[in-house]
C-alpha cells in the first residue's frame, strides 16, 4: 500500500477514517501483527502538551531544583518511593504497587535531537523520529512493517480525528472512535454499504481498491471483538475519562488474541503553563497524574500478571517543562523530560539516569539538559521485548540505551 492515501473510507463512530488519525484531547492506534511475531505488544502513551517530568519524578536530591521552584517543587516529605535522589509525585500512589512490584520504572533526563519549544513541530520530529534524515514516515510504522503486520486489523486508531504521524506509511491501519461503534456508516440489512463496498472496488487497481477493502476486512474481523459484552478482570475500575477508556479498549483487544503488535494512546493537557501545583488535589499536574495513574492502574490489574508479562508500555512527550517556575505557579516550555515504562518485562521500582543536575552551568538554555535519546530507551525495549536486532531501519544511526531496564524475553 506504499504511496496510498489512507483518508478515503469512513467507518463508524462520527466518520472515523481509513487513516492513522488522531484525536486533539486523545486517540489510540492499534496494530495488530501476523502470526510469526512474538515480542512485546508495545504501547507508547504520548503526554500532549509537553509533560513536567521534573513534577512526576522529582530530583529531590538536587538542591539547585528546589531554588528554581520555590512555590511548585515537591517537598522530600511529600514524594513516594523516594531514594535519596528522586522521588515520586504523590498523585502517582495508585501505581504505587507496580513500582515496589518491579514492573514500573522510570528515565529521567530524556529528550529529543534539535530541541525546539514549538509543540507542532516537536511532535513531528517526535513521531518521526529520524532527524538528520529524508524520511518522512512514522516510526510506529517502520516498526510494524518489520513485525510483519499484515492481518486485517494491521492498524487501529481509536479516539477523535486529527492527522497521523507516529503511524504514517505504508503500513495499513484504520480509525475507529471505540471497538463498540466500529461499524461502517450506514450499514443496515436495507444498506448493505459492506457489500457494496466490495462490488465498488471488485476488479479495481490494487492502489484504488487497497484501502476500501482493507477497511471492509477490519470491519468483519472485528466482528467477534463485540459479540460479547466485556468486563474488565482483576477488579479493575477505570476511571471515567479518555484516556481510561483507551485503555480499557486496548486491554480488551490484547485479552482477544488477535495478535496486537503495538498501540499508541494519546492523553492531552499537560501544557501547564499555570497551575502546574503545589501536589494538592485540584491542582492540575495532581489531578492529571492521579487520572492517568488510575487508569494505567487499572490497565494493568485488568490484563493481570500473566497479560502484562507480554505488554510494555512507554510514555513519551514532546518535551519537557522550563526548571524555572514562572509567576503563574507554572512553567514554560523546556527540553529534558522523564519518561515511564510498565511491563512484565521492566526492570522496575527504580529512576534510570545519566543525571546532568539542575545546576545553572549544566542547564541547556535554562532547561533540563537532555543526556538520553528517547529513542535510545524505546530502542532497549524493541531489542529486549520485541526480538529486533539493529535499529537502523527504525531510529537511524540510534543505539540502543544500556540502562539494562528491561529482561531480555527467552
Amino acid at each position: 500500500m506504499s504511496g496510498i492515501s489512507r483518508r478515503g473510507v469512513l467507518a463508524a463512530g462520527g466518520g472515523a477514517a481509513l487513516a492513522g488519525l488522531v484525536g486533539e484531547g486523545l486517540s489510540t492506534r492499534l496494530a495488530y501483527a501476523g502470526e510469526g511475531y512474538t515480542g512485546d505488544t508495545l504501547v507508547v502513551l504520548s503526554l500532549r502538551g509537553g509533560f513536567d517530568g521534573l513534577s512526576a519524578i522529582a530530583p529531590i536530591g538536587d538542591t539547585d531544583y528546589y531554588q528554581a521552584r520555590p512555590g511548585i517543587a515537591l517537598p522530600k516529605s511529600a514524594v513516594i518511593a523516594g531514594d535519596g535522589t528522586f522521588g515520586l509525585h504523590p498523585a502517582l500512589t495508585p501505581l504505587l504497587p507496580l513500582w515496589n512490584g518491579g514492573q514500573l520504572a522510570a528515565v529521567q533526563a530524556v529528550g529529543q535531537p534539535n530541541p525546539t519549544r514549538s509543540h507542532f513541530a516537536a511532535m513531528e520530529e517526535m513521531e518521526r523520529a529520524a532527524a538528520g534524515t529524508s524520511l518522512r514516515t512514522g516510526w510506529l510504522d517502520r516498526m510494524l512493517g518489520l513485525t510483519g503486520a499484515t492481518g486485517p486489523l494491521a492498524g487501529v486508531a481509536l479516539g477523535n480525528a486529527m492527522p497521523a504521524r507516529i503511524f504514517g506509511g505504508p503500513s495499513a491501519d484504520v480509525s475507529m472512535a471505540s471497538v463498540e461503534s466500529f461499524t461502517l456508516a450506514g450499514e443496515s440489512a436495507k444498506r448493505p454499504m459492506a457489500a457494496a463496498l466490495r462490488a465498488m472496488y471488485a476488479g479495481a487497481p490494487a492502489a484504488l481498491a487497497a484501502p476500501a477493502l482493507a477497511a471492509d476486512r477490519a470491519l468483519t474481523a472485528s466482528v467477534p471483538l463485540r459479540a460479547e459484552k466485556y468486563t474488565p478482570a482483576g477488579d479493575a475500575i477505570y476511571p471515567a475519562t479518555p484516556l481510561g477508556a483507551a485503555l480499557r479498549d486496548l486491554a480488551r483487544l490484547i485479552k482477544a488474541g488477535v495478535g496486537l503488535a503495538a498501540a499508541a494512546v494519546d492523553s492531552g493537557d499537560w501544557d501547564m503553563h499555570e497551575a502546574l501545583g503545589p501536589a494538592v488535589k485540584g491542582q492540575r499536574m495532581y489531578d492529571n497524574l492521579y487520572d492517568a495513574s488510575l487508569a494505567l492502574a487499572a490497565f494493568a490489574a485488568d490484563l493481570g500478571p500473566d497479560g502484562l508479562a507480554k505488554v510494555t508500555l512507554v510514555t513519551v512527550s514532546e518535551f519537557g517543562r522550563r526548571v524555572a517556575e514562572n509567576g503563574s505557579r507554572g512553567a514554560d516550555h523546556g527540553h529534558g523530560n522523564a519518561m515511564l515504562l510498565l511491563g512484565g518485562g521492566v526492570r522496575g521500582g527504580k529512576v534510570y539516569a545519566d543525571w546532568p543536575t539542575l545546576a545553572p552551568g549544566a542547564l541547556a538554555d535554562g532547561d533540563l539538559a537532555a543526556t538520553t535519546d528517547y529513542r535510545a530507551v524505546i530502542g532497549e525495549i524493541l531489542q529486549k521485548r520485541c526480538g529486533f536486532g539493529a535499529l537502523d531501519e527504525v531510529f537511524p544511526t540510534i543505539r540502543p540505551s544500556s540502562f539494562g531496564l528491561a529482561v531480555a524475553r527467552s
